[in-house]
């Protein structure tokens, strides 16, 4: 048999205590995500709703398919910068006339939607799963465009936004903007480049200067409906391919669009009646983490808990045994896994890994990394045993593998480890975080303690005395940064991550992602790994 069994006493006290702590961190997470559903505040709101306009969310609701699921994505972007949280953009996969689809909709109570420079990069982290995905995008629309006094940060890379619908309408991917309101100056090119626009009549204003802009260039007088109105547009500009009468009918509009895309999955998915849920409690991924990240768990209890009948085929579990490896299914999907078990990666580990890679991507079979590492062991036994090549090897298999991968971060993700487990840098088509976890270059008293070491032989190497007590101030001050800047959510509000996620909600998130992925083809590398030193 190889269902796993599951090791866990609920009736522990640690496990208590590890529930405890994580539960406690749902709650500071909870918190987070209420200032993005808050948008720009009450007083904005009310304002929004008083012009007879629908919230974002409320029109991506209306988008959806009725009680289909809205995979939400960076939701904490700009967390802990001086934007409001949530960076004025919605977006997530959700489901329209039964296609998968890519959803970005403008927050018009966030400075009238304007764009800073964490919307753009949501932006573009959209785009780019979209790409990946092959996921047809559709831009709800409602922004005044830059936020002018971060121009600076903005105005340069934000082409990147119009070169994007460009090449996703290039690659067969299409493109739909509902325009609601403001569509000005740059934005304008969003409605211009998709594939599809849809205008609604006295609210949608496109135009590349309004009528400020355009009386101090030309002198002429104009008023915003004869400049850019869904009316002038859709009669005259022809840039509106559907007139809506107003918010709903657009909404109604961009569904029979998708309707007639003509899209299908390249991969079927699977029949959901075949599907076995995990025979072991997902309630139960609560207690599993411990609260000091030290103390090694074994990812076996996560692994029981997400795949399809808790059915868990274990490669090499005799070698390399800090890190598990294995197949399964999940939502009826195939996976391979790799999943710290005691945290340190040993040159075994490395090598069970870069085969296990390779026979992913021969098999077209996507990996799910789970991350719970402080790095690549180090030390003089492990330097001269090769563990820089045979760590080596595991990233470069990372590198160049070609199958989908996604990656959890349930606890520490350290070090060159991070990168081994496919980090952010290596790509991954979605990541995610769990409230336990905490990734930096090592830990926060470990870097602390590195620093006061390189100090101490500084001082003595010039003959100095050294400031003990500095040298302790300097010590905490080193870790509480540290330990702040390795939390879930100040690297979800650098994009670190597409979302921080409730441990309990990982299956039905990863089925998401790799129903979506399947909607690329999956296809492995043969062989294209460059060169591994032996």
């Amino acid at each position: 048999m190889t269902v796993l069994r599951s090791a866990l006493d609920t009736t522990a006290p640690e496990y208590a205590a590890n529930r405890e702590a994580m539960l406690a961190k749902l709650d500071e997470l909870e918190a987070e995500h209420a200032k993005a559903l808050a948008g720009g505040g009450e007083k904005y709101v009310a304002r929004h709703r008083g012009r007879g306009r629908l919230l974002a969310r409320e029109r991506i609701e209306l988008l959806l398919d009725p009680d289909t699921p809205f995979l939400e994505l960076s939701p904490l972007a700009a967390w802990g910068s001086d934007h409001t949280v949530g960076a004025s953009l919605v977006t997530g996969i959700g489901v329209v006339e039964g296609v998968e689809c890519l959803i970005t909709a403008n927050d018009p109570t966030v400075r009238g939607g304007a764009s800073n420079p964490w919307t753009l990069k949501k932006a573009l982290r959209a785009n780019e799963i979209a790409r990946a995905n092959r996921l047809p995008l559709v831009s709800l629309v409602e922004s005044g465009g830059a936020d002018l006094p971060s121009q600076k940060e903005i105005f340069i890379p934000g082409g990147a936004l119009f070169r994007d619908l460009t090449r996703l309408s290039e690659a067969g991917i299409p493109t739909i903007a509902v325009v609601f309101g403001n569509s000005t100056a740059g934005g304008a090119y969003v409605p211009g480049m998709s594939d599809h626009v849809i205008m609604v009549d006295r609210g949608a204003k496109v135009f590349l200067g309004g009528p400020p802009l355009v009386r101090m260039a030309t002198g002429e007088e104009a008023d915003d409906e004869e400049l850019g109105g869904a009316g002038m547009h859709a009669r005259v500009s022809g840039l509106a391919d559907h007139f809506a009468v107003d918010e709903p009918d657009a909404l109604r509009q961009a569904r029979r669009v998708v309707a007639r895309l003509n899209r299908s999955k390249a991969h079927p998915a699977p029949d959901p009646a075949a599907v076995r849920p995990p025979r072991h409690d997902e309630d139960e991924l609560l207690g599993v983490v411990p609260g000091d990240l030290k103390i090694p768990f074994d990812p076996r209890e996560v692994i029981a808990r997400i795949v399809d009948d808790s059915d868990f085929d274990e490669f090499k579990p005799l070698y390399g045994t800090s890190l598990t490896t294995g197949w399964a299914t999940l939502h009826g999907y195939p996976v391979g896994i790799l999943a710290n078990a005691r945290g340190v990666l040993f040159s075994q580990e490395s090598q069970k890994a870069a085969q296990f890679i390779q026979l992913a991507n021969q098999r077209d079979i996507p990996l799910l990394f789970l991350h719970n590492t402080t790095g690549y062991m180090v030390g003089t036994e492990y330097e001269q045993g090769g563990i820089i090549k045979h760590g080596a090897m595991m990233i470069n298999a990372v590198s160049n593998s070609k199958v989908p991968h996604l990656s959890v971060l349930m606890g520490a993700s350290y070090g060159a480890g991070h990168y081994g487990m496919c980090g952010r840098a290596y790509d991954p088509r979605f990541l995610f975080a769990w409230p336990s976890a905490k990734s930096a270059v090592m830990g926060p008293r470990q870097l602390a303690g590195v620093l006061s070491i390189v100090m101490r032989e500084s001082a003595a190497a010039r003959g100095r005395p050294y400031d003990e007590e500095g040298d302790a101030a300097l010590r905490a001050m080193v870790e509480q940064q540290i330990e702040a800047e390795s939390l879930p959510v100040f690297l979800s509000g650098r994009l670190y991550d597409d979302g921080v996620i409730d441990p309990r909600d990982t299956r039905t998130v990863l089925g998401m992602c790799l129903s979506a992925v399947h909607s690329a083809p999956v296809a492995g590398a043969r062989g294209g790994f460059g060169v591994f030193r032996m």
